[in-house]
């Protein structure tokens, strides 16, 4: 029997070995950063509902929510394993470092690809069709970097479509309002990928992978992220217009176009030594702070009652 057959990997699975995998997995998939688009996909199925949606589609929506994701960062780190590997920044996640096998990751994102289209199917019909086009984005932004130095929009639209769906998934039908809301958080998170991806300039240059910071340099690569933050804004303001937001939904704004300027203050080309404190604990504040405004609008207005 041969070293790397399924049964072999399947004996070697013991419950320590298999523990430390997960663990390892978990730390792979960034799990606790899915409560990045998880606020906002929350905010749209208020809006959907009118208020609480019913528990079971509230649970499913979580499901479907951490299993795209766990489904994309995994495939992203099984595609991308050559090339962390050769990067001083990535070159000890857990594949280039040997703690998992791309056997492994592959297997963990075929299983979290199936959960996914599963809470699909248990919310509704148009939920289950869409489900296929939603992995595309996905996975296919993983593969972006090799093509175009716009793969910051694509991933933007991978965490974007989280509001859509959301909406899609209380409604069953498609509210071309809730479109806005996608589009703003499309360039949320693309203008923080451009950050994120000026740490790899040197290294993008050498590779020849495309990014906005290797196509432009980083300091058009930071105007290029304030004016897809501002573009958000402008969003989030139409957004608000057309689902008539009274005070509190207004200061949810407000509040968040300043955490968009306190994150940009602490970064600069010149020093990215704080980047990872705006990337990934700023932008959690900031969709749980837009989720709690919209919700205390809806609740001022009548909209939520308890379940």
């Amino acid at each position: 029997m041969r070293q790397g057959s399924p049964v072999n990997w399947l004996v070697g699975l013991t419950m320590p070995n298999l523990w430390n995998k997960t663990r390892t997995t978990l730390e792979m998939i960034k799990w606790e950063h899915s409560i990045f688009a998880l606020p906002f996909a929350l905010t749209a199925a208020l809006l959907a509902a009118n208020g609480l949606p019913a528990l079971r589609t509230l649970l499913w929506i979580l499901v479907a929510m951490v299993s795209a994701r766990s489904c994309a960062m995994a495939f992203n780190r099984w595609a991308d394993a050559d090339l962390d590997a050769a990067n001083p920044r990535t070159k000890m996640r857990a594949i280039p470092a040997g703690l998992l096998s791309r056997q492994f990751v592959l297997g963990f994102t075929l299983l979290a690809g199936l959960v996914f289209v599963l809470s699909a199917a248990a919310l509704n019909r148009l939920t289950l069709y869409l489900s296929p086009v939603v992995l595309i984005v996905l996975l296919g932004y993983s593969y972006m970097k090799r093509i175009t130095r716009w793969s910051h929009l694509v991933l933007g639209l991978a965490l974007g479509l989280a509001p859509s769906a959301a909406w899609i998934a209380v409604r069953g039908s498609l509210d071309a309002r809730i479109v806005v809301l996608t589009a703003a958080v499309m360039l949320w998170v693309g203008g923080f990928d451009v950050l994120y991806a000026c740490q790899d300039y040197e290294h993008d240059r050498e590779a020849g992978l495309n990014s906005i910071p290797q196509a432009m340099g980083l300091t058009a690569a930071f105007w290029a992220a304030r004016l897809m933050h501002l573009a958000m804004l402008g969003l989030l303001v139409w957004f608000g217009l057309l689902f008539h937001f009274h005070v509190a939904g207004w200061l949810g704004v407000a509040v968040v176009g300043l955490l968009l300027a306190y994150e940009h203050s602490i970064v600069s080309p010149r020093d990215l030594s704080r980047l990872n404190a705006a990337f990934f604990t700023m932008n959690g504040v900031i969709a749980t702070i837009f989720l709690v405004f919209v919700a205390a609008d809806l609740l001022m207005r009548g909209g939520i009652h308890a379940l």
